[in-house]
């Protein structure tokens, strides 16, 4: 269960609103960074969100001109200075769960990426279903940069969105990687103008929370799942799927606005 005290409030350098069928958490600590209390706040509100069936889209952004920029490094620093190793729980602690409440999410999640989104900051957008990209943000996968491996997802987020080759490069190579650069390479699913990213990532957020929530959750699992299996797997996964979507209130409803030749109205159920 979520800790983050409210439906709508801010905790710790992250806030949570919700409204409309939408959740809008907004990484807000000072310059983007993850100190513990911050990953901690992240985490229960992206459960939060995750575990509310009122909410059936969720809007992750940063403020400023930063999304995020990963974990605080001076704090990282004292955690190596008093034991190296137990400095690295914090992935079992916070990152991992954050990524994953993301990428499982059974619903859609939007990164509204507003700014700079380097290391878990780059990795937590790319756990997103959608990418929403100021024209003005930067991606610096920088892990090489300070002599470290990836973690957060980017094994797993990285060569599904760019082919394991343009994966490689950008890891061992960690050069900052435009927005235009990020469009192109498949990271970024959509460029927006800095001043209409907020009103676009609400525009497509709005449309997701409209529609059939069920199946936009299944969908997520059928795709995860085709990622570590063959096709056999693959189709009985599928099937299990459809199956689920199919006996929804949702589905029987888009069957008769079809036959009727009316707009389907989706409740999520």
């Amino acid at each position: 269960m979520s800790e983050f005290p409210a439906a709508a409030g801010h905790r710790h350098g992250v806030e949570l609103a919700i409204a409309d069928a939408v959740g809008t958490v907004t990484i807000a600590s000072d310059h983007g960074a993850l100190p513990t209390e911050t990953k901690t706040a992240l985490r229960d509100a992206l459960n939060r969100v995750a575990d509310d069936p009122a909410v059936r889209a969720v809007v992750l952004t940063g403020a400023g001109s930063t999304f995020c920029v990963g974990q605080e490094l001076k704090e990282h620093a004292a955690a190596l200075s008093a034991d190296a190793t137990a400095a690295w729980d914090t992935l079992g602690d916070h990152y991992i769960p954050i990524v994953t409440a993301l990428a499982t999410m059974p619903k859609p999640v939007i990164a509204a990426v507003n700014g700079t989104a380097a290391g878990a900051g780059a990795a937590i957008a790319f756990a997103c279903d959608l990418r929403l990209v100021s024209d003005d943000a930067v991606f610096y996968l920088a892990f090489a940069g300070i002599a470290l491996s990836v973690d957060s997802g980017l094994s797993w987020t990285l060569p599904r969105l760019v082919g394991f080759g343009r994966a490689t490069d950008l890891l061992l190579r960690a050069r900052p990687v435009s927005a235009t650069d990020a469009l192109s390479l498949g990271l970024a699913t959509e460029v927006v103008p800095a001043s209409e990213l907020a009103s676009r990532a609400a525009m497509v957020a709005a449309e997701l929370a409209a529609g059939p929530t069920v199946a936009f959750g299944a969908t997520k699992r059928a795709l995860a799942y085709s990622a570590g299996h063959g096709l056999a797997d693959a189709l009985d996964m599928e099937a299990g799927m459809q199956t689920l979507a199919g006996t929804t209130e949702d589905h029987a409803d888009a069957v008769r606005a079809f036959l009727e030749k009316r707009p389907p109205v989706f409740r999520g159920r």
